[in-house]
């Protein structure tokens, strides 16, 4: 099964339905199934805007299952939506301009928190061959 590691707390954030896309440079053709890593990398500023949902932020663990439907490019349309849907938790794409970043939104749906399996990251989509509980 294809994993993407993703920093704390946004892979949280994920795993408990908050976020409903994840934020790359690259797109992906990939649709389907894919686990959520909890990645070793945590962005500090981000842990304390999220700090009063009092969940916990665990990391190097594979912490849920979601699936990607979609890879949509980043413009002013989906930083429109986005700001409508939650202006907290979309902070950092809202407030960029297409000069300033260029990147694309996965859209993940159907997610499920699962029993965390320690395991180290990678970069990009990376595959996990074992059973998931």
């Amino acid at each position: 099964m294809k994993v993407i590691t993703i920093k704390q707390p946004f892979a949280t954030l994920i795993a408990e339905g908050i976020k409903e896309y994840e934020f790359r440079t690259w797109k992906t053709k990939y649709r389907g199934e894919i686990l959520i890593h909890a990645g070793k990398g945590i962005d500090k500023k981000a842990m304390e805007r999220f700090k009063y949902l009092n969940l916990e932020y665990p990391t190097g663990q594979i912490i849920a299952k979601a699936t990607i439907t979609d890879c949509i490019k980043v413009d002013d349309n989906l930083r429109d939506i986005l700001s409508k849907k939650d202006p907290i938790v979309y902070k950092g794409v809202i407030n960029k301009t297409a000069k300033d970043w260029d990147g694309y939104g996965f859209k993940l749906e159907n997610v499920k928190k699962i029993t965390p399996i320690p395991i180290n990251g990678k970069l990009s989509l990376w595959d996990y061959d074992e059973e998931i509980k």
